[in-house]
């Protein structure tokens, strides 16, 4: 019989004082005292997330909402759980506090990868709705035009749209063509 691999607690202050100043580059992300490393995303993934981050960038320039992009953590921290994500977009209306994180995101973004759908759709899903502000969450498609939105309103009922329709987001007042984030996949078909 085998040995199961001894697990490290880590509390949340360890975890924040050691990934706020990380020379090597490496994110982890934490879950109720474990760490997990990030991985490295695809070409698509940053083409998703770069255009969702410049819309909403332009969108929010005037206003008392910011957007943020991977490297700002957001922190979800209750009573018997602790969770701190790198979403790769994330909006917050809220004036936040720590520098490293954001506690009061309205809106999170994530790009879906085969690595990574599973756990955004679960674990990631359950822990995000428990922060109070927020109103939505938006899981996009890298490989073709599809986005899943999660809304508070809908008690985070799932919503599809795809290639052709276009989506709201209600928490930032922002109507937005599915097509305009992924033309760099449209302009591949058509050569």
């Amino acid at each position: 019989m085998s040995a199961l691999p001894k697990v490290t607690y880590i509390s949340p202050e360890e975890y924040l004082l050691g990934e706020n100043d990380r020379s090597d580059g490496i994110r982890y992300e934490y879950v109720n005292g474990q760490t997990y490393a990030m991985a490295g995303a695809s070409r698509n993934h940053n083409r998703v997330a770069g255009s969702f981050f410049a819309r909403l960038f332009n969108h929010l320039d005037v206003g008392r909402c910011e957007v943020f992009q991977t490297d700002m953590k957001v922190g979800i921290r209750s009573l018997r759980e602790d969770h701190f994500y790198y979403p790769d977009v994330q909006v917050t209306c809220e004036d936040e506090t720590d520098k490293y994180y954001n506690s009061s995101p309205c809106l999170i973004v994530e790009v879906l990868s085969e690595s990574t759908a599973r756990t955004d759709r679960t674990e990631k899903l359950t822990a995000y709705t428990l922060l109070p502000s927020l109103q939505e969450y938006v899981l996009c498609s890298q490989d073709f035009p599809a986005i899943e939105m999660y809304r508070k309103r809908t008690e985070w009922q799932v919503e599809r749209y795809v290639g052709g329709q276009n989506l709201m987001l209600e928490s930032v007042g922002l109507e937005m063509a599915v097509n305009d984030l992924y033309g760099f996949l449209l302009s591949e078909k058509q050569t």
